[in-house]
């Protein structure tokens, strides 16, 4: 038992230390990608992404149908044109005289 305690630690050392190579091989080729990355550039992707996001909002509000006017709004607004073509008071009285 004393044996099998001995090498599963043995192994599982020998397997994190795998794993810590291959963090650091990870983190060596991510420094390597952003080495010619300047603030320019950072400002640039930084600004695109807050044009995508917009983009993306706009889209699922269009989706959601909050973007839309809603038919009722569009039938008063209408109503509302005609009235006024027509010439009809909007329920404001004129009084006359004193």
């Amino acid at each position: 038992m004393d044996q099998f305690l001995l090498y599963s630690a043995f192994g599982l050392a020998i397997i994190a230390l795998f794993f810590s190579f291959y963090a650091g091989v990870r983190v060596g080729h991510f420094i390597k990608a952003t080495n010619d990355l300047d603030w320019t550039s950072i400002a640039n992707l930084t600004g695109e992404m807050a044009t995508c996001k917009k983009t993306i909002q706009v889209l699922n509000n269009r989706l959601n149908g909050m973007h839309s006017p809603k038919v009722a709004e569009q039938e008063l607004m209408l109503e509302l044109l005609r009235n006024q073509n027509r010439g009809v008071p909007n329920g404001k009285t004129q009084q006359i005289g004193g």
